[in-house]
């Protein structure tokens, strides 16, 4: 322990409401600039991105690259999650967070001031890629570490409602970016945008990433980390050191099957993921394109879900603490299931109000509700010694299994068979799979999350 660690009798880790207060906050800023950052660029990439650094090649040619360099970000997450989550397990969580938000602003930031390629020429894009790669080695690890952390402070009868504080910090990143560039296409012209105007929200993301140094920097290691019975001077013991110790609790631990645990929460994972890359990103388009509706009633719509997400995320963490995680999942789960094709038959019959209040329900019920439950039931499933690790990579593999390849598989099913049934029958699919990890998870309410074994 180090030496400004105070203990309880029983030799528990003393944290104050302030100490609690200051990492709920960082939790939620750092999620929040993650997600700010990542649809900074996404919208960038779709909107400017290919005139300012693949401007020798056709239109069409130049989104597809712009596109190829937001997808580039997803492979670097998966890498960063593995790196940081193994050293936020051996180290501490604490030091891993600052990394992790010095990585994602600066590389942001960054971006704002890179020269276009009319100065540089190809160095142009081929710097935006490097930053890109460092902005995802970043975030990779950054949701999972903040979920943890505030998971370990969070006292046991309200871990659920601390939790909720990570996926709020979704909605206010990527509300904040989007906000952004609404202003920015609103005020200025094109010739001013393509100027200098994109560069602003990259900029203006500098001043999130001193906040966050200053909170993180002020931040004290999870109490958690702090009582682990490997942890010896600030550092856990490796196997080897942990076998020559002889110790009986240390070595039960490391002797545990592992891999259970792991593919039940990627089985929760999946249903958030997977609905979210349907309603989020996928039905924007197809809204559009498919049933011919202006693109600002989904859009607008996601909006409003996102608003009202800030009442549903925090009111779903306190069910789970109220009633245990396993039976929200399943009805919350369950829900989705029964709704998702009424759901799409109001979005397919093309009313604004009817498709909008639809869309709101869908995306707070089977995407931010969920991703409230996941947030804590992630972190109570796994043993304390490789904790940040499996969750990390379990949310970036669910990430790009569920996210990145559902709308491509939707667009495609959609294309072939002409009609709205495959969007409906792959919400109930994901919705399934989160169904059934939920049934075979044990409730981890409650759970010592000291303890260095996995739930399962």
């Amino acid at each position: 322990m180090t030496e400004s660690t105070q203990t309880e009798p029983d030799g528990s880790v003393r944290r104050t409401t302030r100490d609690l207060s200051r990492a709920a906050v960082s939790g939620w800023l750092g999620t929040a600039m993650e997600f700010m950052d990542f649809q900074l660029y996404s919208l960038a990439a779709a909107i400017v991105f290919n005139k300012i650094f693949f401007p020798d090649v056709s239109p069409a040619i130049g989104l597809i690259a712009a596109m190829a360099t937001y997808g580039v970000g997803y492979v670097a997450r998966l890498v960063g999650a593995v790196y940081f989550g193994r050293m936020g397990d051996r180290i501490g969580r604490k030091k891993v967070l600052f990394l992790t938000i010095m990585l994602m602003g600066g590389s942001t930031t960054l971006i704002g001031v890179l020269p276009p390629y009319q100065v540089i020429g190809i160095a142009a894009p081929i710097l935006l890629v490097v930053l890109r790669l460092v902005q995802g080695f970043g975030a990779g690890a950054e949701i999972a570490g903040a979920t943890v952390m505030l998971a370990e402070y969070a006292p046991v009868k309200r871990r659920g409602l601390i939790a909720s504080l990570a996926a709020l910090g979704t909605n206010s990143g990527t509300l904040a970016a989007s906000g952004l560039w609404a202003v920015l296409l609103a005020v200025l012209p094109d010739e001013q945008l393509l100027s200098w105007g994109w560069r602003l929200p990259f900029l203006l993301s500098f001043v999130l990433l001193l906040l966050g140094v200053w909170m993180r920097s002020n931040l004290k290691e999870s109490p958690v980390f702090e009582e682990r019975p490997d942890v010896v001077e600030g550092v856990a013991l490796s196997r080897n050191e942990i076998k020559k110790s002889g110790e009986h609790s240390l070595g039960a631990g490391l002797r545990q099957s592992k891999g259970k645990a792991f593919l039940l929460t990627l089985g929760l994972r999946f249903g958030q993921a997977g609905n979210s890359g349907l309603v989020q990103t996928f039905l924007v388009g197809y809204i559009a394109t498919n049933l011919l509706v202006s693109k600002s009633v989904p859009t607008t719509a996601i909006v409003y879900g996102s608003l009202l997400g800030f009442a549903t995320v925090p009111l779903v963490g306190m069910l789970g603490d109220r009633f245990g995680r396993r039976p929200v999942y399943l009805a919350m789960t369950a829900l989705t299931i029964v709704l998702a094709v009424p759901m799409m038959a109001t979005i397919a019959a093309g009313h604004t109000v009817a498709l909008s209040v639809a869309m709101v329900v869908g995306l707070n019920i089977g995407v931010l509700g969920l991703f409230s439950l996941e947030s804590v039931t992630m972190a109570e499933m796994f043993g304390s010694r490789n904790r940040f690790t499996q969750l990390a990579v379990a949310k970036e593999i669910g990430g790009v299994l569920a996210t990145a390849i559902g709308p491509v598989l939707a667009a495609t099913l959609t294309a072939v068979t002409g009609h709205w049934w495959p969007i409906a029958a792959m919400l109930i699919a994901y919705s399934l799979i989160t169904f059934a990890a939920a049934y075979f998870s044990p409730e981890t309410r409650g759970r010592d999350l000291v303890r260095l074994e996995d739930a399962v």
